[in-house]
């Protein structure tokens, strides 16, 4: 079986949007009062007493830019939560935050959305993966929150 990583956000977008956000917004640290927040800088939840900000990021058109694709009407961009300040990034491998009810989206390597995937615990978040990647027009996979639609992080062709 193929093992499948999610991909954070990278620390030098981190860096631009901890300046500004894709948004055009410049960033706001807040305390988390109550943590819980999923962190798209380490990919982990927030703990309780943790400088973190919510930020508007653009993660298909940053793709986009690298690859030379063109997104058209798909480039959109939401809110993620990041650490105020530089963090180590993931603690190590894997899928984090799949204990519910997660979206996979799949791209086309043009930028175009090729269609979508619910994956309901205890639907295996590999075996998903391993289907959408089946398909040879799929360049990436976004997991999105199935509550707000949220990014939570890219899945890479391995």
């Amino acid at each position: 079986m193929t093992t499948y990583t999610a991909q954070p956000v990278p620390p030098d977008v981190l860096k631009e949007l901890r300046s500004t956000d894709d948004a055009g917004r410049p960033m706001v640290p807040v305390t988390d009062e109550e943590g819980g927040a999923p962190l798209r800088c380490c990919l982990r939840r927030s703990t309780a007493g943790e400088t973190i900000a919510l930020v508007s990021y653009a993660p298909l058109r940053r793709w986009a830019a690298r690859t030379g694709a063109d997104p058209g009407a798909y480039d959109e961009q939401g809110p993620v939560f990041v650490h105020a300040a530089d963090c180590p990034g993931p603690e190590g491998d894997g899928l984090p935050f799949t204990n519910s009810h997660r979206v996979l989206r799949r791209y086309s390597a043009d930028g175009r959305i090729l269609g979508g995937h619910l994956v309901t615990p205890p639907e295996s978040f590999e075996d998903a993966l391993a289907q959408a990647y089946a398909d040879p027009e799929v360049a990436l996979v976004h997991v999105r929150a199935v509550e707000y639609g949220c990014f939570l992080y890219e899945v890479r062709r391995p």
